[in-house]
């Protein structure tokens, strides 16, 4: 890693519409790393901001009757007090329409003009002669040239799901008034973005982060890419260095706004923002598994082309589902953060540790309200809060403090065990790992204090009950400051119980190695309450509600963006072996040949496969799947079969393995 300070940010909300549970799959676990990085000792500056500009802006404050900037500000506003409430601490949070925003923007587009990398186009582009404009994005629906299903201007949005350049939609029509519009000439700009292949298949080798973001990233670009249109017709945006009529995509402003916003921390804080994006940066990007692509490519090569630092790392989560369907506001499956948890008295620590803790990151994550409630009290309240509140309640009863002796050696070990744990997972971005090393180290607690009894010890042997009890006391401050990037309030509530008075924050976590003075402590009070059946199943019928009222009106088809699709890699592959897996029916281990390399993979297609049959066939393979250990052996893809004889998908002609499937 670079002696770089750590730039953390995220990626930002757009300005729309309110924060649900979804935008909290990114900003916790960032302000989670975050907090982690600064409590080791790390200098780290956390900066984010909303995103203002695009269509669906314009189209949403026009509904409203009201501006696009007073929207903005709205929702801008929304987000930064609900990132608060939820202890997502940034340094800076800013907006993409603001001056410094634009001024940058502007520069860096200038910046690529000047290095080549811009160059102007004529397309023929949607204008409605009623409304006397061009068309761009979601003001116009037609059809899509490619499968000719209804489509809207920038996405098939219910059909192929592909990206829609300006003056590509067919038979389009004004969607303000419904005229038919005609196409016309209109000048555009395109990033050269084709002339960065090489040197983002060199740069994504290296690119740090989660695997996901760097393997979706190395399909595109190993296949082809294009040159992309960064302007639009708009009056809402950042304008086009010399061009009234046209604004800058909005995919090239709303990055550009983590330098702008930089800039604007940076100059309040008496710092040099280019020791951040300049040069050798320290840069780390948390975003959405669904904006890969712009983060990995489009990006990087932007700022390759205008000469500022690149990104360090990526980190990008997996989606997120309500009750086991696919999250969908238009459905009803959706948990707005303010009106249906934090309105409601709900703990923000309770929905962080559930977040973080529920599967790794860029696993796809499941929102249910039972479940919640069974992590909750059986991990925070019978596991952590039981310990830290027994332990506590028995010092002040038959010490009235913290004992003045030492703590046993063999505890600290227990402490550095965690200690390391939670090390190596953060390195790997993998969160729910140094959440569980936490927790392991609370049920050692619970485990230690139940095993010694010092209730009962007490009654014997005084001494031997205070060491006890001392052991203890130094597990929980451990917990304490292990925990306090997790659950902020709860971890302070801790530190303060255990008779301090200032900031957790402020302490190193290597400070659980250090014991503790013997000092009174206050009565205690139970840190963890339970929820009670009666509450979840008040939030369990509010949430079925929904989705009823939301099934009653007409929804479109459950389709995925062409994004979503290319974020499947699946190639040709060529059966070299194929043997049965010891103890299992079902399995078959493959040999399968994929061009430029070689994948072990198991497959259940045994019970209708003779495993002499199969060397030599054509495949198709899905490879960008994560590795799975399946019967003790290593699996590294999946083979794709249809209906229930697993009837192998095949193609039609002679096809080299490795070909990659479109």
């Amino acid at each position: 890693m670079s002696d770089q300070p750590l730039l953390v940010t995220c990626g930002l909300p757009y300005t729309n519409g309110p924060c649900h549970i979804g935008h909290l799959r990114t900003y916790v676990p960032a302000d989670f790393y975050v907090r982690y990085m600064r409590r080791i000792g790390t200098d780290v500056v956390f900066i984010c901001g909303s995103d203002n500009h695009g269509t669906p802006v314009v189209v949403s404050a026009e509904e409203a009757g009201i501006s696009p900037r007073e929207l903005c500000e709205r929702y801008h506003q929304h987000f930064d007090q609900t990132f608060k409430r939820m202890a997502v601490s940034f340094d800076h949070f800013g907006m993409t329409d603001d001056p410094a925003n634009h001024d940058r923007t502007k520069k860096i587009v200038t910046e690529l003009i000047q290095n080549g990398y811009v160059y102007s186009k004529v397309v023929q582009q949607s204008f409605c002669v009623k409304c006397r404009r061009f068309l761009p994005d979601r003001y116009v629906e037609g059809i899509c040239p490619h499968c000719g299903t209804p489509a809207r201007g920038d996405e098939c949005d219910q059909g192929c799901g592909r990206h829609l350049e300006p003056g590509e939609i067919q038979e389009p029509a004004c969607t303000v008034c419904g005229t038919r519009a005609e196409f016309r000439d209109q000048e555009h700009y395109f990033f050269k973005l084709s002339e960065f292949q090489d040197y983002l298949l060199n740069y994504l080798d290296q690119l740090k982060g989660t695997l996901n973001a760097r393997n979706y990233a190395l399909g595109w670009v190993r296949d082809e890419l294009h040159d992309w249109c960064i302007t639009r017709t708009l009056d809402w945006g950042v304008k086009f260095p010399g061009r009234d009529d046209l604004v800058v995509y909005v995919w090239v402003d709303a990055p550009i706004g983590y330098i702008s916003f930089t800039e604007e921390w940076a100059e309040k804080a008496g710092k040099d923002w280019r020791k951040y994006w300049c040069g050798d940066s320290n840069v780390t990007h948390f975003i959405g598994g669904d904006i890969i692509y712009h983060h990995c490519i489009f990006w990087p090569a932007l700022l390759k082309g205008s000469g500022y630092g690149i990104p360090h790392a990526v980190v990008a989560s997996g989606m997120v589902k309500v009750d086991d369907h696919k999250f969908s506001k238009s459905r009803g499956y959706v948990v707005w953060t303010n009106d249906d948890y934090l309105d409601r008295g709900l703990s923000p620590d309770y929905l962080r540790y559930y977040l973080l803790s529920y599967t790794n990151h860029t696993k796809e994550l499941n929102f249910s309200w039972k479940m919640y409630q069974e992590r909750v009290n059986n991990e925070l309240v019978n596991t952590l809060g039981n310990f830290v509140y027994r332990t506590l309640f028995f010092a002040h009863k038959e010490f009235g403090g913290i004992p003045a002796i030492p703590t046993d050696e063999a505890i600290f070990d227990e402490i550095k065990k965690s200690l390391n744990g939670i090390d190596s997972a953060m390195k790997e971005y993998e969160f729910k790992g140094a959440v569980d090393s936490m927790m392991a180290l609370a049920a050692f607690g619970n485990n230690y204090i139940q095993t010694n009894a010092p209730w009962k010890l007490i009654k014997s042997d005084r001494d031997a009950a205070m060491q006890v009890i001392r052991n203890c006391l130094t597990i929980v401050k451990a917990l304490a400051l292990l925990t306090e990037p997790v659950m902020p309030q709860k971890a302070q509530s801790i530190w303060e119980a255990l008779g301090n008075s200032d900031a957790i924050s402020g302490h190193l976590i290597n400070e659980a190695l250090t014991g503790l003075e013997g000092h009174l402590l206050p009565s205690p009070q139970p840190l963890f309450e339970k929820l009670d059946d009666k509450l979840i199943a008040e939030l369990d019928a509010l949430l079925t509600k929904r989705v009823e009222e939301a099934s009653r009106k007409p929804v479109k088809q459950d389709i995925i963006s062409i994004e979503d699709f290319s974020r499947i890699e699946m190639r040709i592959g060529r059966v070299i072996s194929a043997e049965p897996v010891p103890k299992s029916k079902k399995l078959l281990k493959l040999q399968v040949d994929l061009g430029s390399e070689k994948r072990q993979i198991v497959s259940g297609i045994a019970q209708f496969y003779n495993p002499g049959d199969l060397p030599g066939k054509l495949v198709v393979v899905l490879t960008n799947l994560a590795p799975a250990t399946i019967f003790g052996i290593e699996s590294n893809g999946m083979i794709l079969a249809a209906g229930d004889s697993a009837s192998l998908l095949v193609p039609l002609s002679g096809v080299e393995p490795g070909t990659k499937i479109r």
